[in-house]
Protein backbone atom coordinates (compact mmCIF):
# COMPACT_ATOMS: atom_id res chain seq x y z
CA UNK A 1 0.00 0.00 0.00
CA UNK A 2 1.01 3.48 -0.63
CA UNK A 3 0.33 6.97 1.08
CA UNK A 4 -0.30 9.28 -1.03
CA UNK A 5 -1.87 13.18 -0.15
CA UNK A 6 -5.01 13.08 -2.52
CA UNK A 7 -8.06 11.79 -0.84
CA UNK A 8 -9.09 7.85 -1.98
CA UNK A 9 -12.02 8.99 -2.58
CA UNK A 10 -14.39 11.45 -4.29
CA UNK A 11 -16.18 13.78 -2.21
CA UNK A 12 -20.22 13.82 -2.95
CA UNK A 13 -19.22 17.05 -4.95
CA UNK A 14 -17.75 15.44 -7.54
CA UNK A 15 -19.38 15.22 -10.77
CA UNK A 16 -18.87 11.62 -11.92
CA UNK A 17 -19.85 10.03 -8.73
CA UNK A 18 -23.13 12.27 -9.02
CA UNK A 19 -24.05 11.45 -12.50
CA UNK A 20 -23.18 8.10 -11.45
CA UNK A 21 -25.42 7.96 -8.56
CA UNK A 22 -28.15 9.19 -10.45
CA UNK A 23 -27.98 6.11 -12.94
CA UNK A 24 -29.24 3.75 -10.37
CA UNK A 25 -28.85 -0.21 -10.50
CA UNK A 26 -29.19 -3.29 -9.56
CA UNK A 27 -27.33 -4.47 -6.34
CA UNK A 28 -25.54 -7.16 -6.79
CA UNK A 29 -23.25 -9.57 -4.54
CA UNK A 30 -20.26 -10.82 -6.31
CA UNK A 31 -18.44 -14.32 -4.51
CA UNK A 32 -15.33 -16.02 -4.84
CA UNK A 33 -12.78 -18.20 -3.57
CA UNK A 34 -14.33 -21.25 -0.50
CA UNK A 35 -12.86 -21.85 2.96
CA UNK A 36 -10.69 -23.98 1.76
CA UNK A 37 -8.38 -21.06 0.34
CA UNK A 38 -5.97 -19.86 2.68
CA UNK A 39 -7.78 -16.15 3.22
CA UNK A 40 -10.96 -17.89 3.07
CA UNK A 41 -13.74 -16.73 0.45
CA UNK A 42 -14.26 -13.25 -0.35
CA UNK A 43 -17.26 -11.16 -1.12
CA UNK A 44 -18.35 -7.43 -2.59
CA UNK A 45 -21.26 -5.49 -3.34
CA UNK A 46 -21.38 -4.08 -6.90
CA UNK A 47 -24.10 -2.04 -8.41
CA UNK A 48 -21.92 -1.03 -11.51
CA UNK A 49 -22.49 -4.24 -14.25
CA UNK A 50 -23.50 -4.81 -16.75
CA UNK A 51 -24.84 -8.11 -18.88
CA UNK A 52 -24.43 -8.47 -22.54
CA UNK A 53 -25.95 -11.27 -24.37
CA UNK A 54 -24.10 -12.88 -26.69
CA UNK A 55 -22.76 -17.06 -27.05
CA UNK A 56 -21.66 -17.44 -24.34
CA UNK A 57 -23.95 -14.60 -22.36
CA UNK A 58 -20.97 -12.30 -20.36
CA UNK A 59 -21.05 -9.51 -17.14
CA UNK A 60 -19.27 -6.97 -16.80
CA UNK A 61 -18.20 -5.60 -13.87
CA UNK A 62 -16.52 -2.66 -12.29
CA UNK A 63 -14.67 -3.49 -9.05
CA UNK A 64 -12.32 -2.09 -6.49
CA UNK A 65 -9.10 -3.08 -7.29
CA UNK A 66 -8.00 -3.05 -3.70
CA UNK A 67 -10.95 -5.44 -2.67
CA UNK A 68 -9.96 -9.00 -1.76
CA UNK A 69 -12.61 -9.95 -4.00
CA UNK A 70 -11.24 -8.43 -7.16
CA UNK A 71 -8.47 -10.27 -6.06
CA UNK A 72 -9.62 -13.67 -5.10
CA UNK A 73 -11.28 -13.55 -8.40
CA UNK A 74 -8.73 -12.43 -10.69
CA UNK A 75 -6.71 -15.62 -9.09
CA UNK A 76 -9.28 -18.04 -9.33
CA UNK A 77 -10.42 -16.76 -12.40
CA UNK A 78 -14.02 -18.06 -11.24
CA UNK A 79 -16.87 -16.54 -9.07
CA UNK A 80 -20.25 -16.01 -8.52
CA UNK A 81 -22.78 -13.01 -9.26
CA UNK A 82 -26.27 -12.64 -7.14
CA UNK A 83 -29.03 -10.44 -7.65
CA UNK A 84 -30.00 -9.34 -3.75
CA UNK A 85 -33.54 -8.72 -3.20
CA UNK A 86 -34.62 -6.08 -0.57
CA UNK A 87 -34.45 -7.88 2.54
CA UNK A 88 -30.67 -8.38 1.54
CA UNK A 89 -29.71 -4.57 2.41
CA UNK A 90 -27.62 -5.17 5.65
CA UNK A 91 -25.98 -8.03 3.49
CA UNK A 92 -25.32 -5.74 1.02
CA UNK A 93 -24.01 -3.23 4.01
CA UNK A 94 -21.65 -5.36 5.33
CA UNK A 95 -20.02 -6.81 1.88
CA UNK A 96 -19.21 -2.97 1.01
CA UNK A 97 -17.68 -2.22 4.02
CA UNK A 98 -20.27 0.39 5.38
CA UNK A 99 -21.77 -1.28 8.21
CA UNK A 100 -19.82 -3.79 11.11
CA UNK A 101 -20.97 -7.77 10.40
CA UNK A 102 -20.16 -9.32 14.07
CA UNK A 103 -18.60 -12.51 13.23
CA UNK A 104 -17.94 -11.14 9.54
CA UNK A 105 -20.69 -10.94 6.85
CA UNK A 106 -20.49 -14.86 5.52
CA UNK A 107 -22.54 -15.16 8.80
CA UNK A 108 -25.28 -13.01 7.73
CA UNK A 109 -26.78 -15.88 5.46
CA UNK A 110 -26.95 -19.40 4.16
CA UNK A 111 -24.51 -20.47 1.52
CA UNK A 112 -24.32 -22.98 -1.04
CA UNK A 113 -20.46 -24.22 -1.68
CA UNK A 114 -20.13 -24.51 -5.49
CA UNK A 115 -16.29 -24.65 -7.88
CA UNK A 116 -17.20 -20.41 -8.29
CA UNK A 117 -17.35 -19.55 -5.09
CA UNK A 118 -20.10 -19.71 -2.52
CA UNK A 119 -23.50 -18.37 -3.59
CA UNK A 120 -26.59 -16.95 -1.17
CA UNK A 121 -29.04 -19.90 -0.76
CA UNK A 122 -32.09 -17.63 -1.30
CA UNK A 123 -30.41 -15.45 -4.10
CA UNK A 124 -33.54 -15.23 -7.02
CA UNK A 125 -31.15 -15.02 -9.86
CA UNK A 126 -27.70 -15.94 -9.68
CA UNK A 127 -24.81 -16.90 -11.97
CA UNK A 128 -21.95 -18.73 -12.37
CA UNK A 129 -18.80 -16.76 -14.10
CA UNK A 130 -15.17 -16.92 -15.49
CA UNK A 131 -13.17 -14.54 -15.98
CA UNK A 132 -12.16 -13.51 -19.45
CA UNK A 133 -10.41 -10.02 -19.58
CA UNK A 134 -9.22 -7.42 -17.02
CA UNK A 135 -7.98 -3.84 -17.47
CA UNK A 136 -7.87 -0.97 -15.21
CA UNK A 137 -10.49 1.93 -15.84
CA UNK A 138 -10.50 4.68 -13.71
CA UNK A 139 -10.09 4.20 -10.27
CA UNK A 140 -11.96 0.62 -10.97
CA UNK A 141 -10.80 -2.74 -12.62
CA UNK A 142 -13.24 -3.91 -15.18
CA UNK A 143 -13.60 -7.35 -14.79
CA UNK A 144 -15.45 -9.30 -17.77
CA UNK A 145 -16.91 -12.31 -17.19
CA UNK A 146 -18.37 -15.11 -19.19
CA UNK A 147 -21.82 -16.84 -17.86
CA UNK A 148 -21.17 -20.19 -17.18
CA UNK A 149 -24.39 -20.99 -15.61
CA UNK A 150 -27.65 -18.27 -14.81
CA UNK A 151 -31.14 -19.00 -12.54
CA UNK A 152 -33.09 -16.60 -13.06
CA UNK A 153 -36.24 -17.08 -10.57
CA UNK A 154 -38.84 -14.47 -9.34
CA UNK A 155 -38.01 -12.10 -7.22
CA UNK A 156 -40.98 -9.39 -6.48
CA UNK A 157 -38.53 -6.92 -4.78
CA UNK A 158 -34.83 -7.29 -6.04
CA UNK A 159 -32.50 -4.16 -4.64
CA UNK A 160 -31.61 -0.81 -6.22
CA UNK A 161 -29.22 1.59 -5.32
CA UNK A 162 -29.78 5.06 -6.63
CA UNK A 163 -28.39 8.41 -5.56
CA UNK A 164 -26.78 6.37 -2.31
CA UNK A 165 -30.32 5.03 -1.61
CA UNK A 166 -31.54 1.59 -1.64
CA UNK A 167 -35.11 0.94 -3.37
CA UNK A 168 -37.24 -1.05 -5.02
CA UNK A 169 -37.54 -0.60 -8.97
CA UNK A 170 -41.40 0.62 -7.82
CA UNK A 171 -39.62 3.63 -5.84
CA UNK A 172 -40.20 2.02 -2.84
CA UNK A 173 -37.43 2.09 0.01
CA UNK A 174 -35.45 3.84 2.63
Amino acid sequence: MTIHSSHPFPTPDDPVRRLRGRLGGAVSLWTAGSADDPTGPSGLTVSSLLVAGGEPGRVLGLLDPDADLTEALLETRRGVVQLLSWGHRDLADAFAGTTPAPGGPWRLADWVSTEHGPRLAEAAAWALVSVESDVEVGWSRLVTCTLDEVVVGDDPEPLVHRRGRYSTPTGGGV
